[in-house]
């Protein structure tokens, strides 16, 4: 029989993919879904459910659900009871369980070690935004091991294209390398996305109204439910007064790199503005992306290095900070925010790379105390250290790059613009010879891709003697 969900007005997800791979792993662990508030997680699970016979969904809020797990039962007595409470027979066809809010419930974050070990058929699912705050706060013994993850994040570009039914443009962002009649649709959509950002309530409205004026309330929401959060994983008054000052201050201080002591304009010392972000880090509501001064592989974040701060998504900055009305004056990101909103949301895309994990991206600085040289992120390809620089300007501007290509073994690197794709040779002012792709910024989540193309397209001649810049 189809699984008894409701899946009227919902839009897939990448994550589906994912949880479908997991699926289908015979060996696979409890599953765990983490990122911050309204990301869409328990939506994107009920999405998920079509797949399966019956779905059992378990708030650990409700105290009705978690007390089945207060009682401490055997495992197999305890889902006996879940099937009983649900009127559910285990012969009923292939059931999901889904434990919603797990942070909610210690005894239900270490009841998933025994489902790893007793009941290794049984299908389960935990979704949790505060969890990394409550298994400090409240010390649970986590299942270490025994479980795997994914996290989520808002929409990426090509979600959200999916989820606006763009149609054929979707095939035209799939294809590598892009095809230049497809520039013109894509960047406008772009823009529109940077605009609204990917959270998955305020794309699910636009989509309906095609209205971004009635989208305020949303925000508004979204903002005060975060806020409201605050009380949960504060430890004192004044903790919690210093994490809403910085969830109020970061839209206006993203993509810029930071300093503690004074944040947001305050008199807050380093100490608690470090914790407070900290916080805010592991609810996943901002991201510290730390600089590196390697140029080859591992990429390792130096972390007494000041870091560049990420908000948790652009349309959210954008609202907060009363950019909106920037978009309508403009053609191009860069002229935005002096050029940090074109940053952030290709930080936004690449930050969605990792679903797996919990690595974040890092920028690229000069291993020098007066150095000004500043890479706007590096990523690992293959086995090289690739740079990608985020800028308007013609290659010969590309100072930092230049820097970075210096030191660098290998002769590949990358910017994302306003323009048109383009691979060409250039030249570092001090001669080093390398390839520079130009890649439309709309194409960030794709940027791997590219650098496959581009290396299969330019190896063989990458040591060639070329003229200087463009």
């Amino acid at each position: 029989m189809p699984s008894e969900v409701d899946t009227s007005g919902l839009f897939p997800r990448a994550v589906d993919a994912k949880l479908k791979a997991w699926m289908d792993n015979g060996h696979r662990k409890p599953l765990i879904l983490r990122g911050a508030r309204q990301v869409g997680k328990t939506v994107a699970v009920r999405l998920f459910a079509r797949h399966f016979d019956r779905f059992i969904n378990l708030n650990m809020d409700l105290a009705g659900d978690a007390d089945l797990f207060r009682r401490r039962l055997d495992i197999r007595d305890l889902y006996q009871a879940i099937l009983l409470k649900c009127r559910i027979s285990a012969s009923d066809g292939k059931i999901l369980l889904f434990l919603d809010e797990i942070q909610s419930c210690p005894e239900a974050v270490e009841s998933l070690r025994y489902f790893h070990e007793d009941l290794p058929g049984v299908f389960v699912i935990a979704a949790g935004s505060l969890l990394e705050i409550a298994l400090q706060e409240k010390h649970i013994a986590f299942p270490v091991g025994r479980v795997d993850h994914l996290f989520m994040h808002p929409l990426s570009f090509r979600e959200f294209l999916v989820a606006t039914n763009a149609g054929p443009v979707i095939g035209a962002f799939d294809t590598v390398p892009l095809q230049a009649y497809a520039h013109t649709e894509l960047i406008q959509l772009f823009h529109r996305y940077a605009l609204i950002g990917g959270m998955p309530e305020v794309v699910a409205e636009y989509a309906r109204k095609k209205d971004i004026t009635g989208l305020k309330s949303i925000y508004d929401s979204l903002l005060t439910s975060y806020q409201d959060d605050v009380s949960k994983y504060a430890r004192t008054q004044n903790m919690a007064a210093i994490l809403r000052h910085c969830i109020e201050a970061a839209p206006f201080i993203a993509s810029q790199r930071i300093v503690f002591a004074g944040f947001g304009q305050s008199n807050y010392r380093s100490r608690e503005v470090g914790e407070a972000l900290r916080t805010l880090q592991r609810a996943m509501l901002l991201h510290l992306l730390y600089p590196s001064v390697g140029v080859e592989i591992p990429i390792m974040p130096d972390l007494k290095k000041s870091p560049r701060l990420q908000f948790l998504d652009t349309g959210l900055l954008n609202y907060f900070a009363g950019l909106q009305d920037e978009f309508f004056r403009h053609d191009n990101l860069h002229a935005i925010y002096k050029g940090r909103l074109a940053e952030h949301i290709v930080g936004q895309e690449l930050i969605c790379l990792e679903p797996n994990t919990r690595r974040k991206p890092c920028f690229w600085v000069r291993d020098k105390t007066q150095s000004q040289a500043e890479v706007d992120f590096i990523i690992q390809h293959r086995d090289r250290v690739l740079p990608l620089e985020v800028k308007s300007g013609v290659a010969g501007k590309l100072r930092s790059l230049h820097e970075f290509m210096d030191r660098c073994p290998h002769a590949f690197a990358m910017r994302l613009y306003a323009g048109p794709f383009d691979l060409h040779p250039a030249r570092t002012p001090s001669g080093k010879p390398y390839t520079l792709l130009n890649v439309p910024y709309f194409l960030a989540a794709k940027i791997h891709e590219y650098a496959d193309w581009m290396m299969d397209q330019a190896e063989p001649a990458v040591c060639n003697s070329v003229p200087q810049g463009r």
